[in-house]
This record gives structure tokens, C-alpha cells and sequence, in this order.
């Protein structure tokens, strides 16, 4: 596998979503869980992650990404991007999305959520990780901690 870009996007209705993601790139969902789908798409390479989110809202983008091949790359990037100015939060062995993953987080200029991470296992049973972006919803207004959301991990 090389590196691919991730998006993963908050949706109302899961399984409408996965019909039509499955139609447009022509491939079926590499994973599948309660609330969850993911799609490892090789043209263009890309990792597009459904999250089921409120029904009867509008999709919206949860989170991007850089799925990359090594714990190792996910050390590098982080080091990379710390010396950009940017500040990172790292997160090892943390269980998110149905897999154990090394990540690192950044946000850019509009706030919008980036990590850089590596897929280390499966995890087939539902487990939360307290305090990972993955898991959480846009900082609320007036607020300085994002807050936990149902149904991303």
C-alpha cells in the first residue's frame, strides 16, 4: 500500500451512503460495523470513511487524512510538522474507527481536522478512546474542548 488521502465524511443515512459510494467508484465497503463504513479505493487512491451521523441533516465532512504505511512515517510526519510551527497532537495505540492506529492530528487555517496515521489492527468490537479527535464533534461556540460524538469509533 502507499500513502492515500482520507476523507471521512458524517452522514444521515449510512446505508444509502454506502449504495452509492459502492456505485460511484465501482468497489464494495472494506470494512462495515454499526455506524461505520470505510472504502480503501485504488483510483484514485483514497480511504473514504462514512460515519453515521443525524438523519435528516445535510453530509458534512467529519475529518481528512493521510493513511500511511508505518508507525514509523506517522513519527516522521509529526516531527515534520512540528518543525512547520504547527502544533500536533499525538495519539499511540488508540483505538478508533473499528482499528488500532498511531496518529497524529493537526488543523489548518479554517480549523478543519487532519491526522496522519497507520492502521496497526483490526478491532472488531466497538471501543471508544476518551479524548480522540476521531471520536469527537467541532469545538462548540463558547466552548474550548470539542465535544464526544456518538457513532465515529
Amino acid at each position: 500500500m502507499t500513502s492515500r488521502v482520507q476523507l471521512a465524511l458524517r452522514v444521515p443515512d449510512l446505508a444509502a451512503s454506502v449504495a452509492f459510494y459502492t456505485k460511484l467508484f465501482g468497489t464494495e465497503p472494506a470494512k462495515l460495523r454499526d455506524g461505520y463504513a470505510n472504502f480503501a479505493i485504488d483510483e484514485p487512491p483514497l480511504k473514504l470513511v462514512l460515519i453515521e451521523g443525524t438523519a435528516g441533516e445535510a453530509t458534512r465532512m467529519d475529518h481528512l487524512g493521510v493513511e500511511v504505511e508505518t508507525t514509523e512515517a506517522v513519527h516522521a510526519a509529526t516531527t515534520r510538522l512540528g518543525e512547520a510551527g504547527l502544533t500536533t497532537d499525538v495519539e499511540n495505540d488508540t483505538t478508533c474507527c473499528y482499528a488500532l492506529q498511531d496518529k497524529v492530528w493537526v488543523h489548518g487555517p479554517g480549523q478543519e481536522p487532519w491526522e496522519v496515521y497507520v492502521v496497526k489492527a483490526d478491532a472488531d468490537s466497538l471501543a471508544k478512546q476518551q479524548g480522540s479527535t476521531c471520536c469527537t464533534s467541532p469545538v462548540e461556540p463558547g466552548t474550548t474542548e470539542p465535544t464526544v460524538a456518538g457513532g465515529c469509533c
